[in-house]
């Protein structure tokens, strides 16, 4: 169903954009059907770039995947702007209809062309503009983000408890070894206590991505490195596979356990839930498994990968969660599609008596674009609640 509905609204786009940008700008003739030939070509070269690395595998795929993928984003902009146009285009089409009689007859006709071509330009350079700047965010190294966050039953010695929290990392073919390097360093170099990286790591088996994971074994940090399951760790055959090649690396997976982390004789609960799409998998979440034994004096911190699931940690107790998911909506306006699935888009907030951090992630899906959502790293520090 999600393809049927992606390539319903890709092909209505395409068709938008081909509308406005060669049909309203060119009459028939050669220019018309080589730049119709362009549009058809970008069409095919978006879906070859969605199904290849699925049928034909992820190593031969970076040199189509990249101007697939910034086509993508541009067509999605391109799309957008054209279609806030429209209403200075309708009044503007009003005015040339309304030319003085004295006119040439053709002068309506030249006045229409040059607003198509004008709204086409004015498209064209505010698209490549937004796309340009947030390919350089996408690709450029992730902010690190330092919040504090008060936890009640929290023992005072763990005061100043750091938690390194990142999300939706997405190593596949437009994000390899380097990119794991980059956040690896950046982690080690916020010394935290504790790391936490809440799904969405791959997309795409070990044997293809083994070599891009493999500095996760570089992570250094006190209490070690946890692990949930994301959606996308679903769409492989094989998803234990990478919760085995993970353990090898030195990541503990949390797969609807939970375990203790302690400072002398005082503890929390770190727990971790499966992603909701491992339903599909026979590998569901499972809250009570998750929360087995957690001893209800000690406060409970949460890893699950969607922020929807924040609903029944809160049901349950659960003092913090922590997730990833939403990229932050990764390209504005779609933050408000997000926004409407998804109970927060990033950042600390509260439901009932669970708190929620969601983080925006370090990688990016899809086009590598990110418009009003920046990547980051979080690293949390924990304080008692006195209060």
């Amino acid at each position: 169903m999600f393809v049927v509905v992606l390539s319903a609204v890709l092909a209505l786009m395409h068709l938008y954009v081909w509308k406005r940008l060669v049909k309203d700008t060119t009459g028939p003739g050669r220019t018309r059907r080589v730049l119709t030939a362009i549009l058809g070509a970008l069409t095919a070269l978006l879906i070859v770039t969605l199904m290849g690395p699925r049928l034909l595998g992820l190593r031969e795929a970076g040199w189509y995947v990249w101007p697939g993928y910034l086509w993508f984003g541009l067509v999605a902009y391109l799309f957008l702007t054209l279609l806030a146009l429209e209403p200075v285009r309708l009044a503007l089409r009003g005015w040339v209809r309304r030319r003085p009689a004295a006119d040439p007859p053709d002068d309506g006709m030249n006045r229409r062309l040059f607003l198509a071509r004008a709204s086409a330009v004015a498209a064209g350079a505010a698209s490549v503009g937004l796309v340009g700047v947030g390919t350089a965010t996408a690709v450029g190294p992730p902010d690190l983000l330092r919040v504090p966050v008060r936890l009640r039953r929290l023992d005072p010695a763990f005061n100043g408890f750091r938690i390194a929290v990142v999300s939706d990392i997405h190593l596949g073919p437009l994000a390899g070894r380097a990119h794991t390097e980059r956040i690896v360093t950046m982690i080690n170099e916020s010394t935290p206590d504790l790391v936490a990286i809440v799904g969405d790591l791959v997309d795409g088996t070990v044997e293809e991505l083994g070599p891009a994971a493999e500095p996760l074994r570089d992570l250094v940090s006190r209490e070690g490195s946890f692990f949930v399951t994301g959606n996308h760790e679903y769409f492989v055959e094989d998803p234990p596979s990478w919760l085995r090649e993970l353990e090898r690396l030195g990541v503990q997976p949390l797969r609807n356990e939970n375990t203790a982390i302690r400072r002398g004789a005082a503890a929390f609960t770190l727990a971790g839930v499966n992603d909701v799409a491992g339903e599909e998998r026979s590998d569901p979440p499972d809250f009570g498994r998750a929360l087995a034994g957690a001893d209800p004096a000690r406060p409970t911190i949460l890893l699950a990968h969607q922020p929807v699931q924040v609903h029944e940690a809160a049901v349950r107790g659960v003092d913090l969660q922590l997730s990833g998911h939403t990229h932050g909506g990764q390209m504005w306006p779609f933050h408000y599609i997000v926004r409407a699935v998804q109970p927060s888009l990033a950042g600390l907030s509260t439901f009932d008596k669970t708190q929620l951090y969601v983080t925006r992630g370090a990688g990016f899906w899809g086009p590598p674009v990110r418009i009003g959502a920046p990547p980051d790293i979080t690293v949390l520090s924990l304080h008692s609640d006195v209060s």
